[in-house]
């Protein structure tokens, strides 16, 4: 059952050159705090739909650098990224909580837990965009300035929250959405823009390339993970390609290097699982818990 709940106030925490934007809902009981952490191009207010399964917890959803409202440039480090996460959760005073995170978001919460034991007392990590070993090699970039990331030929503008749901609705991936997270990415998912006409994707074409194209500057979460000395739960989807967004980019290993690591294959669904069954994923998380 999914319960009510009020609109998150959002607050803004200072953290290097940018202002987090931090969307963060009081619980109606005494729950462990919950932070969620989004995949690269989206926003935190796509975990709308599950965080209404859990009432009596407080929860914070990050709007990561150069997404949502979290303005900022085009990214090159990840490590980047967790450190803004990092000082929010200082900042927030926030000590114990349960991590949910999804694809660059969930590389993001396991290296903060590496680098501030106590922030965190378990993990729920979906499809962490975190590789094998081989992936972090030196070698040549993935891509370029002059062979940028595809992401950069994004539509930018739109009219409206409106005219965003009429052009995606039928497209691939986001045909397999569920209503209310697709209309949550769509919503909160543009800002009014430059031109003072319309509206723009908060999350810049040029910016979401950047995340991809950086993709392999944290090649030291592997041996960040072997110091995560908590319960840490790895839900990987479906495994086709590295070229298809619909495939999971996680190591099937990765679980095996957590000291307290658990794998669960769900091959039923693709990257994008608590998109497509935030009530299946709300489970997944709250049987992590109460576990």
């Amino acid at each position: 059952m999914t319960s009510a709940r009020p609109d998150p106030v959002t607050r803004f925490y200072s953290t290097g050159d940018i202002k987090l934007a931090v969307h963060e809902w009081a619980p109606d009981g005494g729950g462990v705090p919950l932070v969620f952490a989004h995949a690269t191009g989206f926003h935190g207010r796509v975990f709308d739909a599950i965080i209404a399964r859990f009432p009596d917890h407080p929860a914070y959803a990050i709007d990561l650098r150069g997404h949502g409202q979290s303005r900022a440039g085009p990214i090159d480090d990840w490590r980047v990224v967790a450190r803004d996460v990092g000082d929010f959760l200082a900042q927030a005073g926030l000590s114990g909580a349960v991590g949910i995170g999804h694809s660059m978001g969930a590389h993001t919460l396991l290296q903060v837990a590496a680098d501030a034991p106590g922030r965190f007392s378990r993990l729920v990590l979906f499809d962490p965009v975190i590789l094998a070993p081989e992936f972090y090699a030196p070698g040549q970039p993935l891509y370029t300035a002059e062979t940028p990331h595809p992401a950069i030929r994004r539509k930018r503008d739109f009219a409206s929250p409106e005219a965003m749901m009429e052009r995606f609705r039928t497209r691939d991936p986001y045909d397999l959405f569920d209503a209310r997270v697709f209309e949550d990415y769509c919503r909160h998912g543009l800002v009014p823009a430059a031109s003072g006409e319309g509206m723009e994707l908060a999350c810049a074409p040029e910016v979401e390339a950047s995340v991809y194209a950086s993709s392999r500057s944290n090649g030291a979460i592997l041996e960040a993970a072997r110091g995560v000395d908590i319960p840490v739960l790895v839900v990987r989807a479906q495994m086709t390609s590295l070229t298809d967004f619909k495939s999971s980019p996680t190591w099937p290993e990765l679980a095996g290097l957590l000291p307290q690591g658990q794998d669960l294959h769900r091959p039923d669904m693709t990257h994008f699982h608590p998109f497509q069954d935030p009530a299946d994923a709300a489970q997944i998380i709250a049987e992590f818990i109460d576990g």
